[in-house]
């Protein structure tokens, strides 16, 4: 049973835990420093070589030691979009993914989650022909359709990186 002193100094380094928890769990708290993050862990990453953000938003976020790209359309470093099959538009997301993770200071290899949107889940076999050729390290991977896409593109695709 955890001393009166020690419950008290439990409460007051771990606020998210009332003194009502912390008398009827007693055994399940830890008496482990918190840990605080400040917003300047958090830095915002922009990529010249790759398309620029459609909206207010960072091509990624490096917070925790990880990487959190945001999504890649097939469009070039001026923001136009390219015509071509969707092969080739799947390239071109991988190529914008490779200039934001060097941005990050980070590498494909060390991509460890990656989330394929497609508008059209016929473009499955030929996204995944081009897919496989970039992340051949085989990351952790969903893919799913979806109505829309933004700027109409047929394929998108996030991932998450260790830094």
């Amino acid at each position: 049973m955890l001393s009166q002193h020690l419950r008290n100094q439990i409460t007051r380094s771990l606020p998210r835990f009332s003194p009502h928890l912390c008398r009827q769990f007693p055994s399940t708290l830890s008496i482990a420093p918190r840990v605080s993050r400040k917003m300047s862990d958090i830095v915002h990453v922009f990529a010249n070589d790759a398309c620029p953000p459609a909206g207010p938003y960072s091509h990624a976020i490096k917070a925790n030691g990880q990487v959190f790209l945001s999504g890649a359309i097939p469009a070039d470093e001026n923001g136009k979009l390219i015509e071509g099959s969707v092969g080739e538009k799947t390239a071109l997301c991988c190529k914008n993914i490779a200039a934001v993770l060097a941005a990050a200071g980070t590498t494909v290899s060390r991509v460890v989650k990656v989330n394929v949107f497609l508008t059209d889940m016929k473009d499955f076999a030929e996204m995944n022909a081009e897919y496989e050729k970039f992340f051949t390290h085989k990351p952790a991977r969903s893919c799913v359709a979806v109505h829309q896409l933004p700027k109409g593109v047929p394929v998108e695709i996030e991932c998450i990186a260790l830094q």
